[in-house]
Parts: C-alpha cells; sequence; structure tokens
C-alpha cells in the first residue's frame, strides 16, 4: 500500500484529466450498479468511451477493444434492466448453475491464449496474454452484470485484482486506485444482490 501511495504522489502531476473523468464516472457506475440502479449504464457508457483511447494510447489493444464492447454493453444492459423482467418488472436477480461456469471458463482460456498469441506475433502490445485473460473474462462477467447474474461479483473480483497490476505497470495510477476501490466495493456489490435474490431489501 505503501509503494501505491508513494507512486500516486510521484505520478500526481501526469495524471491526465481524461483518466480523472473516466475514473469518476466508472466510480459512479458500480455504485449505481450495487444498488441496481440503472441510471448506472449512462455513467458506463462515458466511462468507457474515454478509455478506449486512454488505453490505445498505452498499448494495451484488447483493452482498448473490450472498451467498445463495454459502451454497447452499456446500451444492452439499461435495454434489458429496463424490460427483461417483463411488463412493468424490473429484471430479478438470478444465480446460474456451476456446469455453465465451467464451460465459460474453458471457453475463456481458449479464446485468450488464440488473441494472445495473436497480438504478441502481430503486435506491439504490452502482456498479450494476461491483457487477453482479463479482457475476455470482463465480456463475460459484463454480460452477467446486464443479465443480473448474481457470480458476476466474484469473476469481477479476480479480474480486477489481475488488472490493478496491469494498469499500474503501463502508469494509469488513477485507474490502479479506482480498481483497488473495485476491489473494496465488490463484496457489497455481491451482498446486495443477494439479498435482493432472497428477496429481501438491497
Amino acid at each position: 500500500m505503501r509503494d501505491l501511495l508513494d507512486g500516486l504522489a510521484r505520478e500526481a502531476g501526469n495524471w491526465s484529466a481524461l483518466e480523472a473523468l473516466a475514473v469518476a464516472c466508472a466510480i459512479a457506475y458500480l455504485l449505481l450498479a450495487i444498488r441496481q440502479h440503472i441510471a448506472c449504464w449512462a455513467f458506463a457508457g462515458l466511462s468507457t468511451a474515454i478509455y478506449v483511447g486512454l488505453f490505445v494510447d498505452v498499448r494495451l489493444y484488447m483493452e482498448a477493444a473490450l472498451n467498445v464492447f463495454y459502451f454497447a454493453m452499456a446500451v444492452y444492459g439499461a435495454w434489458t434492466w429496463a424490460h427483461g423482467g417483463g411488463p412493468g418488472r424490473s429484471m430479478p436477480v438470478t444465480t446460474w448453475p456451476a456446469h455453465r461456469h465451467a464451460l465459460a471458463l474453458v471457453a475463456l482460456v481458449v479464446l485468450s491464449g488464440a488473441s494472445g498469441w495473436a497480438l504478441a506475433s502481430q503486435t506491439d502490445a504490452a502482456y498479450p496474454y494476461i491483457d487477453s485473460m482479463t479482457s475476455w473474462s470482463a465480456v463475460w462477467a459484463t454480460f452477467l452484470v446486464a443479465r443480473k447474474v448474481l457470480e458476476n461479483w466474484v469473476y469481477w473480483f479476480a479480474i480486477d485484482a489481475v488488472s490493478m497490476a496491469l494498469y499500474w505497470d503501463r502508469g494509469l495510477a488513477l485507474t490502479t486506485v479506482l480498481f483497488l476501490l473495485y476491489l473494496v466495493m465488490i463484496p457489497f456489490g455481491y451482498a446486495g444482490w443477494r439479498r435482493t435474490m432472497q428477496g429481501m431489501p438491497a
């Protein structure tokens, strides 16, 4: 933690206004998502649009492509949360069986290996295999958020823990702090959604 704080102090002068805005919108997204408020998707759309440019600039190409997907999912998520529960009803929180997640994990490993090899051999990408694994995993986890599947929070905890190290290495200090905040907030999201699924107030 001391290394992180010292690094932030050293790099404070290099923080960009765009990264700060992207981080602020991302925090607003997660806080609203925990509360299952549909406005979360508007903040997600703005944050991801900014991050596309930021990640291209630091050569995390899979992360940039991922944020294009995030933007599309912000539109899809807003629609499903508004209409997925049927007329006059919001979409309920659900849980999926273990075998479905096991199949998803196999697919994630295969996709990550393929895109990691392509990036390593065809581009100057930084950490192509790690970048690929976090990106493909985030695609899956974002779909689970849009469908209000409880287990999305478990995926996000693992993804964000790895992503923190990746972003710090590429000089995205504020984004590193953002993902540290995510790690703190994710258990609250899981607990809140689980209470909702059980018919209790979030």
